[in-house]
């Protein structure tokens, strides 16, 4: 199991600035998922990618098993040829310009295809990764395999990336409050601190 500090460093660097500019995140420790509490848990980030975060435009959810990776974490954007790992529910590794081929082949018929304009087109692609340079996710696309969650996942790490800063505060409170149940005791959850070296101006109305 996990031990170390409550709180777990998010470094973001400033290239986000121009692609995805913000991260907040939270753990929930010592969970319990049973299988309905699990797919329920799978099924509420997708309810709320649809809804309050425009179908990943505003925010994108990652959920990543912590005792698989490595803290503290790294917020970055990257040369989509620089941003290689295995998705979720591949066996393969791609980088970033080949996974988005991938995805945009209507012979795959991928779900995700419908996201690729979000970010096709930017000279860098955002990413998530720990201290191993394992990546955790490219958002607003996929998670990483690596990571992945399972009804034996015991701290989650959440991740929300976001272009509007309050929506994001919105869904990473959703998902904390829907699930900080299955922690134990109901309120071991921990908010992790972020950092940022260079942050962006306000965006002007």
């Amino acid at each position: 199991s996990l031990s170390g500090p409550a709180t777990i460093d998010v470094t973001v660097r400033a290239t986000t600035a121009a692609v995805r500019p913000f991260i907040v995140c939270a753990v929930l420790r010592d969970c319990t998922f049973d299988a309905r509490a699990y797919h329920s848990f799978l099924d509420l980030q997708e309810r709320l990618h649809h809804n309050i975060a425009r179908r990943r435009t505003l925010v994108a959810i990652g959920t990543h098993d912590l005792d698989t990776l490595t803290p503290p974490f790294v917020y970055a954007a990257k040369s989509p040829r620089d941003i290689s790992f295995v998705p979720l529910a591949q066996t393969r590794e791609f980088n970033a310009e080949e996974l988005f081929e991938y995805y945009d082949d209507p012979k795959v018929n991928s779900p995700l295809r419908k996201f690729l304009p979000i970010l096709e087109g930017q000279p860098a692609y955002p990413v998530v990764y720990d201290a191993n340079e394992t990546v955790c996710s490219l958002p607003p696309i996929i998670n990483g395999e690596h990571s992945r969650i399972s009804p034996e996942t015991r701290n989650v790490f959440v991740e929300c990336t976001c272009t509007d800063l309050t929506t994001g505060h919105m869904v990473l409170n959703t998902v904390v409050a829907m699930f900080s149940q299955h922690s134990s005791p109901p309120s071991s959850v921990h908010v992790a601190c972020t950092t940022r070296p260079n942050p962006p101006s306000p965006r002007k109305a």
